[in-house]
């Protein structure tokens, strides 16, 4: 993988990675799933790579450019590319298929099911655009992808954090002999956490940092937002935890029970709406395991998101580290 920003040793390195010093921003990653499947690509021959036409916009293009024969690209088709995939993964091949989020779970959501979670075939769905990371409105934002993707039986749904998280799980996804969706963070992607040592495990939490006062369960990017968000907190005297969790299904319910019962009260942090996908499944843990917690929860409405610039619309529907940090002391930011 190509590393943009500075050269990484340990030194560098904490558990999670803090910001540069000067620029005040996170290294990052160019196109981190791109460069593991072509890595995943030179060990193993039946890896191959599928898409509808968004090559360029999935960052699959470092493998079609590493593997050209073992890449088919079946245009503006999402139902046809699940059809294929899952023809692929039946005759022997590990197919990753990337579009985008709203397009795999709404216009292919039976083929995903059907073709793929009820055959129980090794399909990898890679899914770009997850919830509020584009300004092109209702028609390509995912918010509420998670929600419909955990309850396929036989699913693993993932939304990993950062550069490093995605290279991992791409990894796993492959290793997994079973279908998998994974939200996809593309481009110049930042790296929160510590590449040396690094490890993925399919439906395990990360304790990022213990707290007593006030938890923050997070998952996809909005980990990275959760932690600078602990960092404003501490500067207070408040001692917040953060309890990263990059899958949704499986779920790691013993870490949520765990982690909620060293705290005062708990913030649920996600890049979806806040019915059906992480707040859901922490309060339905909560709830079976008896445990009552104040719980705010920081996401996505129920409604249809505008169009407009990204950073504009994601303070206007308060999924920023200000907000985080302002729900876990009870206020507003």
């Amino acid at each position: 993988m190509a590393e943009t920003a500075r050269v990484f040793t340990k030194a560098n390195y904490t558990r999670a990675m803090g910001r540069d010093e000067v620029t005040g921003t996170r290294p990052t990653v160019d196109a981190p799933f791109g460069h593991a499947l072509a890595a995943l690509g030179a060990e193993r021959g039946d890896i191959v790579g599928l898409t509808a036409d968004l090559g360029k916009y999935t960052d699959i293009l470092p493998f079609r450019d590493a593997f050209p024969s073992r890449f088919f690209n079946v245009g503006m088709a999402e139902q046809n590319l699940i059809a294929a995939a899952a023809g692929l993964a039946r005759t022997g091949f590990t197919p990753f298929a990337t579009t985008y989020g709203v397009f795999a779970s709404r216009r292919a959501y039976d083929f995903i099911a059907i073709a793929c979670a009820h055959s129980a075939v090794p399909v990898k769905i890679i899914a770009g655009l997850p919830g509020l990371t584009t300004g092109y409105g209702g028609t390509h934002q995912a918010i509420e992808d998670l929600g419909i993707m955990r309850l396929v039986p036989g699913l693993v749904v993932i939304d990993p954090c950062d550069a490093t998280e995605i290279a991992a799980a791409t990894r796993a996804a492959a290793a997994h002999d079973g279908p998998v969706y994974m939200r996809l963070l593309r481009g110049k992607v930042p790296v929160v956490f510590a590449p040396d040592g690094f490890d993925f495990a399919i439906g395990k939490a990360r304790l990022v940092r213990g707290g007593s006062d006030v938890g923050i369960v997070s998952t996809g990017f909005m980990t990275e937002r959760a932690i600078d968000a602990a960092d404003a907190l501490a500067a207070k005297g408040i001692a917040a935890g953060v309890l990263h969790m990059p899958c949704l299904k499986p779920f790691d319910a013993e870490a949520v029970v765990n982690f909620a019962g060293k705290v005062k009260r708990l913030v649920t942090a996600e890049n979806h709406v806040v019915s059906g996908g992480l707040a859901t499944l922490v309060a339905e843990t909560l709830f079976e395991a008896g445990i009552t917690r104040p719980l705010t929860r920081i996401g996505l409405p129920d409604r249809f998101i505008e169009c407009g610039a990204v950073p504009t619309l994601q303070k206007r529907y308060r999924i920023t580290a200000d907000d985080i940090a302002a729900a876990a002391t009870g206020g507003n930011a």
